[in-house]
C-alpha cells in the first residue's frame, strides 16, 4: 500500500495553522500518511488562492478541511474512502 500525501496549506504566526498541524499528526502517524507543509505566503498563486482558507489541508488537490481539522473525513480518506482514484 503506498503512503497517502496530504498537503497543509498553512502560515507562520497563525494559531489555527499550529492546530491543524498538531490535531493532524497523530492521524497521520496512525496512518502512515506523508503530510506536506507549505507556507501561502511563499507563492503568490497560493496566495491568490489560499489565502483566507488558511489551514486548509488537501489530498490530490481535493479540500478535505479548512479552518479546523476534520478528524472524520481525514481518516475517511486515509482509509482510501471517498476518493476516486485512490
Amino acid at each position: 500500500m503506498r503512503a497517502i500525501k496530504l498537503t497543509l496549506i498553512s502560515r507562520s504566526f497563525c494559531h489555527l495553522c499550529s492546530d491543524m498541524e498538531a490535531a493532524l499528526a497523530p492521524l497521520a502517524a496512525e496512518f502512515g500518511a506523508e503530510v506536506e507543509v507549505l507556507d501561502v505566503d511563499d507563492d503568490p498563486a497560493l496566495v491568490e488562492r489560499y489565502d483566507e482558507l488558511v489551514p486548509l489541508l488537501l489530498h490530490n488537490g481535493v479540500e478535505l478541511c479548512h479552518y479546523f481539522l476534520d478528524a472524520g473525513r481525514v481518516r475517511d480518506c486515509l482509509r482510501g474512502i471517498g476518493f476516486p482514484g485512490e
